[in-house]
């Protein structure tokens, strides 16, 4: 477990960890959100994910409009935690060298989803499969609720004025 270094509460820092599956919301152009599901990794600041780079619209939502949503709800992807939580933020895509750029969080996307070593091990199979960027979410705002009862009011936090990027 990474301790966390950010105003995030623990407890949503901990759904980050175990989660399988975030589901991540972006912006589309005619202003409609788009949901995508993806890996999410704490890095102990921000909540970090990988995305193939070809054709991906999602890459080129977040570079249009950068605030996102994260929602951890799914009891299958949480291991059975019943407790819920939505994040809100400012998303960066990093994808200056989709060869290597996105090497960086193997440590973190191995340690939670081990098989991705036998794909790196195949990687000359999948040479598409290992053109990745990084999308790097600066959590602005945070929701949770403990019992997991989303009609109930959600326990909110925000991140200080210094700690907020300005979008």
């Amino acid at each position: 477990m990474v301790i966390a270094m950010s105003w995030l509460p623990q407890r949503v820092v901990e759904l980050v960890e175990v989660a399988l599956v975030t589901e991540l919301s972006v912006v589309r152009p005619d202003g409609r959100p788009m949901t995508y599901p993806l890996i999410p990794l704490w890095d102990g600041e921000r909540i970090v994910m990988t995305s193939s780079v070809l054709f991906s619209k999602k890459l080129e939502h977040i570079k249009a409009s950068p605030h996102v949503s994260l929602s951890f709800s799914d009891p299958v992807a949480l291991g059975g935690r019943t407790d819920r939580a939505t994040v809100t933020g400012i998303a960066r895509v990093i994808d200056d060298d989709p060869h290597v750029d996105w090497e960086r969080v193997l440590p973190l996307w191995s340690a939670k989803e081990p098989a991705i070593l036998a794909f790196l091990k195949a990687r000359v199979s999948f040479p598409l499969f290992f053109e990745r960027a990084i999308i790097e979410v600066e959590p602005t705002r945070a929701w949770y609720w403990p019992d997991g009862d989303t009609r109930s009011a959600p326990q909110v936090t925000s991140a200080p004025p210094d700690a907020a990027r300005a979008a």
